[in-house]
């Protein structure tokens, strides 16, 4: 395979290397420690792989999925050394990833032919999700883009008002209302306002406590629907917002949203203060959501356009 045979933006893979160096160093520790001695993969270097890759967080079937491949390798050329291990471990990871995020973006883009682009964002407290819409919201802004945000997370006045310090720090409009105020009457006021106003990116931000998940679907589909009098076919993306550092936590909370509603796009978020970036392996291939967004770092430019082949580059380097 050729995966790798790519010319890497330098600044934005040195961002990400430094990233993922947590995740990385930790890795590759245990791997060598799984080969040393041993010349060729055989049993004991496949049983020792699984547990690295699950308690790197990559999460059981997706580990399962990536030693299948693996013995698949091994039957079919009979003798592969260790050596080649990190090799193959980076094309079958960067294969799997592609299965889901084939069609990936290369840049803070969003179609050119839906305006306003509605992105309603979900996920809970704590994640960085504010942060994300307030970095989003920097480099479509840089891109030429006019952003709207919506303060529609009306049940604690803290994130109204730490989306305020992002709208005010990026330099764009922000709807909101009194804290208690009714969600879906935020969202709708954010597009009335996007459509009067001709803006090219609406970014809602909802409620972030994982409240019992009717109570959270029946939340989400009424500002869905709400949202829907003023732009038929809103929202055009529901990006939920993961804590990389939380490791299984990450996918509970991904099991509890897509059963909430129906999610679109990832930003997996923390990556550079953990070990557990492999997380984003597992949920990518277990949910069969593209991973879109990356967070590597506290600066505006640190939120990155997921790049399947510069992950696994950084992850395995």
């Amino acid at each position: 395979m050729s995966f790798f045979k790519k010319i890497f933006s330098s600044e934005k893979k040195e961002t990400l290397d430094k990233g993922l160096e947590k995740s990385k160093t930790t890795f590759l520790g245990k791997l060598s420690k799984a080969v040393a001695g041993k010349s060729k993969v055989d049993e004991d270097v496949l049983d020792n792989l699984e547990e690295i890759l699950v308690s790197s967080d990559v999460g059981v079937n997706t580990t399962l999925k990536i030693i299948e491949r693996i013995e698949v390798r091994v039957s079919k050329d009979k003798y592969l050394g260790t050596s080649e291990l990190n090799e193959i471990l980076r094309e079958e990871i960067a294969g799997l990833l592609s299965e889901t995020n084939s069609g990936e973006a290369t840049d803070f883009s969003v179609p050119s032919n839906i305006k306003p682009y509605v992105i309603m964002v979900v996920g809970v407290n704590g994640v960085g999700k504010t942060t994300t819409i307030g970095k989003l919201a920097h480099q479509f802004k840089n891109n030429g883009k006019s952003v709207i945000l919506g303060a529609a997370d009306t049940f604690r006045a803290a994130a109204i008002d730490q989306l305020q310090i992002w709208a005010d720090r990026t330099g764009v409009p922000l709807v909101k209302q009194n804290m208690g105020s009714d969600p879906a009457s935020v969202a709708f006021d954010t597009l009335e306002s996007a459509v009067k106003q001709n803006s090219d990116i609406v970014i809602i931000d909802t409620a972030g406590r994982l409240h019992n998940k009717v109570n959270l679907m029946n939340e989400l589909t009424k500002v869905k629907r709400v949202m829907q009098k003023v732009v038929p076919d809103a929202p055009h993306e529901v990006l939920l917002v993961l804590d990389g550092s939380t490791g299984q936590n990450a996918f509970e909370q991904a099991k509890q949203f897509t059963a909430a509603t129906e999610v679109t796009a990832l930003a997996v978020t923390k990556l550079d203060g953990t070990a557990k970036g492999g997380v984003v392996i597992g949920i990518s291939d277990q949910f069969k959501i593209p991973v879109k967004y990356i967070g590597v770092g506290e600066g505006l430019e640190d939120l990155q356009v997921f790049n399947k082949f510069e992950f696994v580059d950084s992850f395995f380097k």
